[in-house]
């Protein structure tokens, strides 16, 4: 039995924050965020009382509507995010309560920008075994509550945004995810990308506070490269496993880091732009929210028929890495 994606949605806040935007908060310019990057403007969630759960809650919602079932239905919920709510209760339950989902189990799972597609595989597992029919994944951050909008290494590229699948058994062992490559590097990823205030090392008080601990903190030139060979390396591997050439191959799903690290992933594997899908520009960096989003725009334009291949590849903090591959149904 193979799990595959029925149902798709996504959630971006209305509120735009421009490259010229950014011109006023920071020492840089249109011109150099999109020459390095490809990133034009990016979403943000500034309503204050509202954080990942709610746009976690609106993507639950559509999915309920677009497959019509009701909440009682979902087996499992997993929220993909590093931008929790709070430590504790998870994101996920949130989102169980917010639809009402009484007889669903849920759970987080935190591996940065590589958090969907890990939570994906996870949820892949529960319905090849039989355990579960109907399962939710979500990919969300708020990442405006994490960025310094002092540093212009990081306040350029991150944005806030929500996406989300519904994964079910497949009609057939032809369908669905049918393969799939994670890897971790935390010896060498622990150091360039991290957030070093607010867990049990370094707990909130006014030290953390005014050493500004608790914002997002990266190596760009360091996180950049290992991003390029990962990304590239593991979709090379999916395409070398399942005997996949470029013209096999309908859309690569990369996620929206970089501009540049999309393109060179697809170059490794020889696909033109067309196969390529990009949102980077208008949305920057959700995050887990990166491919969930891309998938529910392609599934929207109608760009996604039975059969159609997809690889999906991530990387993030940790080092987070891997790759997915189905075949829609």
């Amino acid at each position: 039995m193979k799990a595959a994606i029925t149902t798709t949605a996504k959630y971006l806040p209305d509120n735009i924050l421009s490259n010229h935007d950014l011109e006023l908060m920071l020492e840089t310019n249109d011109e150099w965020i999109r020459s390095r990057t490809g990133i034009s403007e990016r979403r943000i969630l500034k309503d204050p009382e509202k954080a990942t759960s709610y746009m976690c809650g609106e993507v639950a919602r559509q999915l309920l509507e677009k497959r019509q079932i009701s909440a009682d239905e979902i087996d499992l919920i997993i929220v993909a995010t590093m931008t929790p709510d709070m430590l504790f209760p998870s994101t996920a339950c949130l989102v169980q309560s917010i639809i009402g989902a009484t007889k669903a189990w849920a759970f987080d799972l935190n591996a940065a920008c590589s958090g969907f597609i890990f939570a994906l595989n996870t949820a892949s597992r529960f319905i090849e075994c039989g355990a579960h029919k109907k399962i939710m994944v979500i990919g969300a951050d708020k990442m405006s509550s994490v960025i310094d909008y002092t540093d212009r290494s990081t306040a350029i590229l991150f944005g806030d945004g929500a996406g989300g699948v519904i994964l079910e058994p497949s009609k057939g062992e032809e369908y669905g995810i049918l393969d799939s490559r994670m890897y971790s590097d935390g010896e060498n990823g622990k150091h360039h990308l991290l957030m070093t205030g607010g867990g049990s090392l370094n707990p909130a008080s006014h030290e953390t506070v005014d050493k500004r601990m608790h914002y997002i903190c990266q190596d760009g030139r360091q996180v950049f490269k290992s991003a390029v060979i990962s990304m590239a390396e593991v979709a090379a591997e999916i395409m070398s496993r399942n005997n996949l050439k470029a013209e096999d191959i309908d859309y690569l799903v990369p996620h929206q880091a970089n501009q540049r690290i999309i393109t060179a992933t697809a170059e490794r594997m020889g696909l033109d732009d067309t196969k390529v899908v990009s949102n980077v520009a208008r949305y920057g960096n959700t995050t887990a929210g990166t491919i969930p989003i891309c998938l529910a725009e392609l599934d929207e334009e109608q760009k996604l028929h039975s059969g159609s291949n997809l690889v999906l590849v991530s990387f993030g903090a940790g080092y987070t890495w891997g790759g997915i591959y189905l075949k829609w149904q």
